[in-house]
């Protein structure tokens, strides 16, 4: 008989967004009535439809594979040079960042991104993760056997947590202990905080003393409307030589049905072997991608592309404008009625503290059995996470509107 991998028996009874389905479905099962009227804000997907420049670019795709003339078969691994110049170029080299084109590697989301990218790292590494925290981070280094069991708090022998509070506005400083790779998420998912420079800054300092290396997740850096904060950890001076950045298309042009992502994979990146070499990361990548995968559809890049055109670019303002205003009246909606709230500025989720001392679980299940909404326990984002919720703004204004509204029960 085969063996398994033993590691995903470590993980936790559920990845948290399953379980919340889980528990939503027995509650609808059992409430056929207010399964009618259930509005879920819990899952940060986005529900308005694909910007028309990128609907139509991907139809114009569609019919050049129609035709033997323009028909394409397999593309580059790494993704074509039509888009990854593009990306290069706009959210780079025109903002002074030297980014070249191949160092852009398209991906079918920056989710998945995170878990790959531990193919070409060492399970040598000492990992260190904020906390509350995106669970992918954390349950894809489980998989991939870099922890110890499971703690009784959730947590996992092995990780050096980052604990991010109210009282360090959800940013956390560098730890005094070394660690090798650093997950970060600006702005952050779940607490919608955002980093300034100067935090960003003592950052790259540690990873360059520490010979570290931070995976930086910007999938949010769309919503970003504070002047002062920066959308690249690549702004950062320092930074080619100690990060790594991973982006998506999903929450600035919808794309999460659709799927696709980049990361950023600078030539100057090192890493070290057992031997004691420094060796560049970037041909270990583009290997990965070369061995394992084949990038993504051509109809999809063309769709990408398009994000970046004058309308594409105009269409993705709306709709970041859209979730954003959606986040300003949720998040008003919780101060109204006393609440703690956090984030919903420069990120479209709200953190919102728990009152009365209830548990976030505690508050989930009022929040479905009373108000028939859908919100994300803190806890499942990890222990720091616990006493808070989140709250997301990817829904239509409608919704949006009915929730502030139900809010006002709690009160």
């Amino acid at each position: 008989m085969a063996y398994l991998n033993e590691n995903y028996l470590k993980l936790q009874a559920g990845y948290l967004f399953p379980e919340i389905a889980r528990r939503v479905r027995e509650f609808c099962d059992a409430n056929p009535n207010a399964a009618r009227k259930l509005i879920r804000c819990g899952i940060g997907d986005v529900t308005e439809p694909l910007p028309k420049a990128a609907i139509e670019a991907m139809k114009r795709a569609v019919d050049e594979l129609g035709d033997r003339e323009t028909f394409r078969g397999y593309g580059p691994e790494q993704g074509y040079e039509f888009l990854r110049s593009t990306i290069a170029g706009h959210d780079y080299r025109d903002r002074n960042i030297d980014i070249a084109d191949d160092e852009i590697f398209v991906s079918d989301g920056s989710k998945s991104d995170c878990g790959f990218i531990l193919d070409i790292l060492g399970d040598q590494n000492k990992i260190a993760i904020t906390d509350p925290v995106y669970p992918v981070y954390v349950d894809t280094n489980v998989m991939a056997g870099h922890t110890g069991p499971a703690k009784k708090d959730g947590g996992y022998e092995g990780i050096v947590y980052l604990p991010c509070t109210a009282e360090n506005k959800f940013v956390p400083e560098p730890p005094s202990e070394h660690v090798d790779l650093v997950y970060l998420c600006f702005p952050n998912n779940p607490t919608g905080a955002v980093a300034s420079r100067d935090q960003l800054a003592r950052w790259i300092d540690y990873a360059r003393e520490h010979s570290a290396i931070l995976l930086f997740h910007a999938a949010y850096e769309a919503y970003i409307s504070d002047v002062e904060i920066p959308h690249s950890i690549f702004e950062i001076p320092g930074a080619r030589e100690c990060a790594i950045e991973f982006r998506s298309f999903s929450k600035n042009g919808g794309f999460t049905g659709v799927r696709c992502g980049f990361t950023v994979m600078s030539k100057m990146l090192l890493a070290r072997t057992e031997s004691g070499k420094n060796l560049p990361l970037h041909p270990l990548w583009h290997r990965r991608w070369s061995t394992k995968a084949n990038s993504v559809s051509y109809p999809v890049q063309r769709g990408a592309e398009a994000l970046y055109s004058p309308e594409g670019r105009k269409q993705v303002r709306e709709l970041i404008e859209h979730y954003m205003d959606n986040a300003k009246m949720l998040r008003d909606a919780c101060a109204k009625i006393g609440l703690e709230v956090f984030g919903g500025v420069n990120a479209p989720y709200i953190w919102v503290k728990t009152p009365n001392g209830l548990t976030s679980w505690q508050m989930f299940d009022r929040m479905l059995r009373e108000l028939n909404v859908v919100i994300t326990p803190g806890a499942g984002f990890g222990a720091q996470g616990e006493g808070y919720f989140r709250i997301s703004a990817f829904n239509s204004r409608a919704n949006a509107e009915e929730v502030a509204r139900r809010l006002e029960k709690l009160h």
